[in-house]
């Protein structure tokens, strides 16, 4: 029996599913609701989203909930326009996520159409690692799997393949059986793997490309003696029990002064991005290893950096293949980061007064595997450096791209991937009014989500920009609803605890709930 004919956008569809795509978020229009015809047959389940940026987060948190590609339907022209804050920041983050969108037929002679656009194909190109054309089933099928491969091959980046409106119509063949790839093999590690085995005092700097193998990190460190930092996106690959991990700090000024007594720095899977370190560089003084699946990160090094474009992962079990018989070096002393340590939380309790004590309360109240989603507010801005994770992969930021709103959506694909287990969103009260909307998305779900919405009236780390440089702070205080009643409006639940206790219990019962409901904290919480 041969496999049927259908439209391309139906066999698009089918051929997602084919290889292993189970949701795909988006909102249907009539210049892709070809798209829309295979989706139920194929055993696709789809999340409707009440915005394609809602729609894109949503796909970005189910790709870094289940390592899989988010995959998202938009339209042509605005539908584009909308996802592409989410594209952005995938792209700044490493998220495989995968963007279909229609496409007018012809755009060059024929003007005023319904979403046109100058260029859509360009303006998408701008926020991603490529976009396509596919104006035949062929080219189609032919991208997707490109962009499939690549997700696992290579540095994970969105993609976006556009697909003529009259072609999703046109009858196509099925998409052919997919193709496996081969990973090239390892470099040469030798002349690393002897410099870090010479070396007296090894501090290891570990990214979210550092994330595959950390209970081989962990014994590798051990062995070693060796001190280490995380990057934000790396939290988790060390545990934090390990005496000398001085923690996700890399942004603490004094950093760079501890980074300086290393004769030799290791940075596994990190761009070292002005996101984290906030300055102009690491602070190092001696030689340098950087290990990275991208070579681009490769550029203007320095003389005394040894790059090898290698798998992390692959990496480190090389290294730990050479350690069986080695005696730790003994060159950092647990005391030295343990003071570090306190001091970098003094001070980040300082410059945000309050917020740590909240942080402490939450995290009592939380399953150690929940996964949590933050955005662009002064409480996730703490908790990146004062709440320690024993796990990685399981706290997700818009860390480059910087996008509010991020949280809420991104939490509700998490959710969506992980049913059953725990995932929570935390927000600020500016950046919940970019995509509040999505609430009524995880109520439509019946998801059971805490959303921590921390509302400090303002927006807070801008107006303390503007004091530092002397600016008197404009246009930062915004008139918000009565965010409790709106949650009830969408059919959430909503608490407003006045305690820290109370917070707790109320956290606890979100999980179990059978909706999301909406936490409301205000910097007056007592203990």
């Amino acid at each position: 029996m041969t496999d049927p004919i259908r439209p391309l956008g139906a066999q698009i569809s089918h051929m997602l599913k084919d290889r292993s795509v189970d949701v795909i978020f988006g909102i249907p229009g009539v210049h892709n609701q070809e798209m829309y015809r295979g989706i139920e047959e194929a055993g696709l389940m789809h999340v409707l989203a009440r915005h394609e940026q809602g729609a894109g987060f949503m796909a970005d948190g189910y790709a870094r909930a289940t390592g899989k590609p988010g995959v998202a339907y938009v339209i042509t022209g605005p539908g584009l326009c909308n996802i592409m804050t989410p594209m952005g920041q995938a792209y700044s983050d490493s998220v495989p996520l995968l963007v279909l969108s229609s496409c007018l037929d012809e755009t060059a002679a024929r003007r005023g159409q319904l979403h046109q656009m100058k260029d859509q194909r360009a303006a998408a190109e701008t926020v991603c690692d490529w976009s396509e054309d596919a104006r035949t089933a062929e080219a189609a099928y032919a991208l997707i799997d490109r962009a499939l491969v690549e997700f696992t091959a290579q540095r994970p980046r969105p993609k976006h393949i556009q697909v003529p409106i009259a072609a999703l119509q046109d009858p196509a063949p099925p998409a052919p059986a997919p193709t496996g790839y081969v990973n090239t093999d390892a470099p040469q590690m030798t002349q690393a793997l002897d410099a870090i085995l010479a070396a007296e005092r090894v501090l290891f700097v570990l990214g979210g490309g550092a994330r595959i193998a950390p209970s081989v990190t962990r014994m590798v460190l051990r062995a070693l003696g060796a001190a280490s930092f995380t990057t934000y996106a790396g939290r988790g690959i060390v545990g934090p029990d390990d005496p000398l991990h001085f923690g996700a700090t890399l942004a603490r000024p004094g950093s760079a002064e501890v980074i300086g007594t290393a004769d030799l720095v290791v940075v596994i899977g990190s761009e070292l991005a002005e996101v984290d370190i906030w300055r102009k560089d690491l602070g190092h003084a001696g030689a340098m290893i950087r290990v990275d699946i991208d070579p681009a990160q490769f550029g203007g090094t320095g003389p005394r950096t040894l790059n090898l474009h290698c798998d992390g992962g692959l990496f480190m079990r090389g290294l730990l293949d050479r350690l069986e018989h080695q005696e730790a070096s003994g060159g950092w002393s647990t005391g030295e980061v343990a003071d570090a340590r306190a001091r970098w939380r003094a001070e980040t309790d300082a410059e945000r007064p309050g917020i740590v004590a909240v942080c402490d309360a939450l995290r009592a109240a939380v399953a150690d595997d929940t996964m949590i989603y933050s955005d662009m507010t002064q409480f996730a801005y703490v908790a990146k450096e004062v709440w320690p994770m024993d796990r990685p992969g399981h706290w997700h930021h818009p860390y480059g791209f910087g996008t509010l709103g991020y949280a809420m959506p991104a939490a509700i694909g998490g959710a969506v991937a992980r049913r059953g287990l725990p995932t929570m969103a935390i927000i600020g009260d500016y950046g919940f009014h970019y995509t509040m909307q999505e609430l009524g998305v995880a109520v439509e779900l019946g998801l059971s989500l805490p959303i921590i919405l921390w509302d400090n009236g303002k927006l807070g780390e801008i107006e303390d920009s503007m004091v530092r440089s002397q600016i008197a702070p404009n246009a930062v205080v915004a008139r918000n609803p009565d965010f409790c009643k709106l949650a009830q409006a969408f059919g959430a639940r909503a608490r407003a605890p006045q305690t820290l206790s109370q917070m707790q219990t109320d956290v606890r019962a979100a999980f179990d709930a059978d909706g999301p409901t909406l936490i409301y904290l205000t910097p007056g919480l007592t203990a």
